[in-house]
C-alpha cells in the first residue's frame, strides 16, 4: 500500500474535526461581543436617565424622564433587549429646596443570545447598570 493511499481521506477527517471547534469559537466571540456592547449601552442609558431625572421637579416627572431618556439612549445605541427595566429612586425631589439629594437610576436589560449557535449557552444574559446624579440644591421642587 502506498503512502498516498494510506493518507486518503485524512483531510476530510481533519476538516470534520476542526469545523465544529471554529464554529464554537465564533459563537463565543459573537456572544461575548454582544454582551460587552450591551453593557456599555446600558451604562450610557443609566447615566442619561439619571441626568434627565435629576432635572425634573417632581418624583413622578423624574420617573417619566428617566424612562424616556433610557429608552431613547438604548434605541440610539441599537440595544436589543428581551426584557427592559428602568428603576428610578427620586425621593430627593420630594424634599424642600435647599436640601441636598441625588436621583439614582438602575437600568436592566436581558440580552438575547439564543440566536448565537453555541450549545449550552444561556438564552439570555442580564446586564445591569446604576447611575446617580445630584439634584440641584436650590432648584424649585413640587
Amino acid at each position: 500500500m502506498s503512502r498516498a493511499h494510506a493518507q486518503r481521506g485524512a483531510t476530510a477527517v481533519e476538516f470534520a474535526l476542526i469545523v465544529p471547534v471554529v464554529v464554537l469559537l465564533f459563537g463565543i466571540v459573537v456572544g461575548g461581543a454582544r454582551t460587552w456592547l450591551a453593557r456599555g449601552a446600558v451604562e450610557q442609558a443609566a447615566a442619561a436617565a439619571a441626568r434627565g431625572a435629576s432635572q425634573a421637579r417632581t418624583p413622578a416627572g423624574a420617573v417619566q424622564a428617566a424612562d424616556d431618556l433610557a429608552r431613547a439612549q438604548a434605541a440610539m445605541d441599537g440595544l436589543r433587549c428581551a426584557r427592559w427595566l428602568v428603576d428610578t429612586e427620586a425621593a430627593a425631589l420630594a424634599g424642600v429646596a435647599g436640601q441636598p439629594g441625588a436621583v439614582r437610576v438602575s437600568v436592566t436589560c436581558e440580552v438575547p443570545l439564543e440566536d448565537v449557535l453555541v450549545p449550552g449557552w444561556p438564552g439570555a444574559v442580564e446586564v445591569r447598570a446604576t447611575a446617580s446624579a445630584v439634584v440641584d440644591t436650590y432648584r424649585g421642587r413640587h
